[in-house]
């Protein structure tokens, strides 16, 4: 038996991000969909380095030229390609005023490996054009949504599309999120069979009998009322929020049943073996010890994608929140000087 059912690139597009906000939008974080993004963003996110586009801080640009930097206008190398995008900057805008402020993502990837990036008291927070592309540039995930080819690796691509890819950028309204309450949910043959802890540290309180046993009947309740008659297949998988008291959720996003999505605490010939009697279903898997070999240890998540060696001699006698605060400030300055900002 395979592990995974046979996707056309048209049951990959059901995951996108737009294809099923609205109609889950009274179960999901509010969010502000902006699409097509432009071929001049898609180059602006392949380009090499990291910098912001002309115009999409909050503040004057100032020039970091000073007077002794006068004889580069003599040089005659090639000037950078400059990006400016006053339009998307101006929706992006529109959304931060609505919600305080926004986090981004493309169709399917959200920039998380980025988060080092701005201050760390308010992870993944933009209150500004220039923070969202900030995250966007500076994450390896989300370069998985601007090349079709990487979207569609491994599709049956015998079926037309509907119509052609294209690339769009969410801004949900941000708030801090307690990520022990975030779970993914695993349904095959349109039965929710399993379900894991998403943030891989060890939480006391998910251990306790009495508050898996809430956890399960919430989830449950909310798969068979909310997801279970909306969704079009029969195999895939939804992570989820849970409220404070345990009693409800969110949809934070949806995934195919495919090798592409992380089964987290189980692997995905665990989930094919489950025995579908119904009685002993989902099975719920938490970080049970400090010990457990998933558990987050010292090491930070996503720590390929942090920081570069010469950024570290901002570093020197302060705090992480100073430290990536100047860093953040100093990427913004580099990008001002480099874009030929006054």
């Amino acid at each position: 038996m395979s592990l995974f059912p046979k996707l056309t690139q048209q049951d990959i597009l059901a995951f996108q991000f737009s294809s099923w906000y609205h109609q889950f939008s009274r179960v999901s974080i509010k969010s502000t969909i902006i699409r097509p993004l432009g071929e001049d963003f898609i180059r602006y996110l392949s380009a090499d380095g990291v910098f912001v586009p002309e115009g999409s801080e909050d503040i004057p640009a100032q020039s970091s030229l000073s007077d002794d930097d006068g004889d580069d206008e003599d040089d005659d190398s090639d000037p950078p390609e400059r990006y400016a995008f006053p339009e998307l900057d101006a929706k992006i805008r529109i959304a931060i005023k609505e919600y305080g402020a926004v986090f981004p993502k493309l169709n399917f990837s959200s920039p998380k490996d980025a988060s080092w990036v701005l201050p760390a008291g308010s992870p993944l927070k933009c209150t500004s054009p220039a923070d969202v592309y900030l995250l966007l540039k500076s994450s390896d995930f989300v370069q998985h949504d601007v090349n079709a080819d990487s979207v569609f690796e491994g599709c049956d691509d015998s079926a037309a599309l509907d119509s052609p890819y294209s690339l769009e950028l969410v801004l949900k309204k941000w708030y801090h999120i307690d990520t022990s309450r975030e779970f993914r949910c695993f349904v095959r043959n349109n039965m929710l069979i399993g379900i894991s802890q998403r943030d891989c540290n060890f939480y006391d309180f998910l251990n306790e009998q009495g508050t898996q046993k809430k956890m399960i009947q919430a989830i449950n309740l909310f798969w068979d009322s909310e997801v279970r008659q909306n969704w079009s297949s029969k195999d895939y998988t939804f992570d989820l929020l849970l409220t404070r008291d345990l009693s409800r959720a969110h949809i934070i996003d949806f995934n195919p049943w495919a090798p592409r999505t992380d089964p987290l605490l189980f692997t995905f010939e665990e989930l094919i073996d489950i025995d579908g009697n119904e009685a002993t279903l989902p099975i719920f898997k938490v970080i049970d010890s400090r010990a457990h070999p998933a558990a987050t240890q010292n090491a930070p998540v996503h720590q390929h994608n942090m920081v570069p060696l010469e950024a570290l001699a901002l570093g020197s006698g302060r705090d992480l929140e100073d430290f990536t605060r100047e860093l953040h400030e100093e990427i913004k300055r580099t990008a001002v000087h480099d874009q030929g900002g006054k």
